[in-house]
């Protein structure tokens, strides 16, 4: 390991009035994007989109506005008191930095893990003929739908019947694994946790929309723009997800795409290769932070 005069002197060093506009910029993006659902979950206001990503997803609001300039940046600094509130930040004199030697060994299997299924996912080939039926799977002959509060666009029977017409398509596991018992067989590809890193492909929007897990476990070690990056394209591929589900959100906002048509296939498809795109160069970021964090801490 470098000593920590070596690693300063190897470090990107970002002067206290830039970092601070820095800091202020993505504190401001993440109070522009949620706010307002931070006030309307004090009334106790359901938000399918929002309160999925912060209930599905162990990352809290009060963590994605906390910023970390991630490893590889110095922070001059003359005022200890400004410096962001990152427990792994180590200070010399009057330069802090994201330690290296604070990451948790325990950890490092884990981000070998996450590294390679990224870079397996990013170098597949994308599919986008799943046309969102992951959602219908999960409904499919159920007495017990998981958002129960929530009405259905169609009746149980006509919902079973349109099921039962598509194929199943999912390759996402973390997805597959809430369909019904009924749906299960169903589905073409056989997921499991043990087959992930084979079956993640680029063109699934729950796929892209786990960029924000992926990122977020990295904090502090990459930084806080990134991962907001990667929340805001799963704000964007969980609204789609919704909007092509069978639950009826119209009081919430979201218009449905009518996936029981060929118009809304058309559509969830345009949307679906939309998300591909944006969500290739944020993995390729991804990857490339991991990578050198991960060469920083072997």
């Amino acid at each position: 390991m470098l000593t920590e005069t070596k690693q300063i002197e190897n470090q990107k060093l970002i002067a206290e009035p830039e970092w601070l506009q820095e800091k202020e910029a993505h504190e401001h993006r993440v109070d522009e994007l949620l706010n307002d659902y931070l006030e309307a979950r004090s009334r106790q206001e359901k938000n399918p989109v929002m309160d999925f990503l912060f209930e599905y997803y162990a990352f809290r609001p009060s963590g994605l506005r906390r910023w970390s300039p991630g490893m590889g940046i110095s922070l001059s600094f003359s005022n200890f008191d400004l410096l962001p509130e990152v427990s792994e930040l180590t200070v010399e004199g009057d330069i802090a930095f994201i330690d290296p030697s604070l990451f948790p060994e325990k950890r490092i299997s884990s981000l070998k893990w996450m590294l390679q299924m990224l870079e397996n996912t990013q170098n597949s080939r994308p599919s986008f003929g799943c046309f969102g039926m992951h959602e219908w799977a999960m409904v499919y002959k159920t007495d017990n739908p998981r958002h129960d509060q929530v009405p259905m666009r169609m009746e149980p029977d006509e919902l079973a019947e349109f099921v039962e017409s598509r194929p199943l398509l999912c390759t996402h596991f973390d997805a597959f694994r809430f369909f019904t018992q009924p749906a299960k067989p169903m589905n073409r590809f056989e997921l499991s946790r043990e087959k992930f890193h084979e079956t993640e492909q680029p063109g699934c929007i729950h796929s892209n929309m786990d960029l924000y897990k992926w990122a977020f476990k990295m904090y502090p070690w990459i930084s806080s723009s990134l991962i907001l990056d990667a929340f805001e394209l799963a704000v964007e591929a969980r609204h789609i997800d919704m909007q092509a589900s069978p639950y009826d959100l119209q009081e919430q906002g979201l218009e449905p795409i009518k996936i029981e048509t060929e118009a809304g296939r058309k559509e969830y498809k345009q949307k679906q290769e939309m998300i591909f795109r944006k969500g290739l160069p944020i993995r390729e970021k991804i990857i490339e932070k991991m990578r050198e964090v991960l060469q920083k801490v072997e």
